[in-house]
């Protein structure tokens, strides 16, 4: 799940493919949560955080991607999604990129994990292309496929 649309042609072009190879490893939907028309930052946060938590599964493990989370090695993200595989109670998992304001207080709570991807400051586009990226990256890992070296 993702705030507002892909608008660079070549950047959703990447989404397009690497959501195309992850079809042959996994069920997945992409939702595009409307970006908000407030006129300040706090409204905006508050409106995208209540179109967020109203897309997400009650029982899903929602992992947001934000600069202060916890960054993994692309081995660990591939045991971690091995993990949740092999735990009965983890029936779906939600990564969630915010917003150019950033997430609500309710979405951070609702949050199992927070995930940076990188140090550096990246645009949301580019951080769509990165997220579908690594997990098709992780699942590659996983399988033993060349892809990951």
């Amino acid at each position: 799940m993702w705030v507002g649309k892909t608008r660079n042609e070549h950047l959703r072009a990447l989404c397009e493919e690497y959501l195309k190879r992850l079809k042959r490893f996994t069920r997945f939907e992409v939702l595009e949560v409307r970006e908000s028309a407030q006129q300040t930052k706090e409204a905006g946060i508050e409106d995208e955080g209540r179109r967020i938590l109203g897309g997400l599964h009650p029982d899903a493990l929602v992992v947001l991607l934000e600069v202060e989370g916890r960054q993994w090695s692309s081995e660990e993200l591939a045991a971690q999604f091995e993990k949740w595989q092999a735990d009965g109670s983890v029936k779906e998992v939600a990564f969630v990129i915010g917003g150019h304001w950033g997430v609500s207080a309710e979405v951070r709570k609702r949050a199992a994990t927070r995930w940076s991807l990188s140090k550096l400051t990246l645009t949301h586009e580019m951080a769509r292309v990165l997220l579908l990226e690594q997990i098709y990256r992780a699942y590659t890992i996983i399988h033993g496929l060349p892809y990951q070296k």
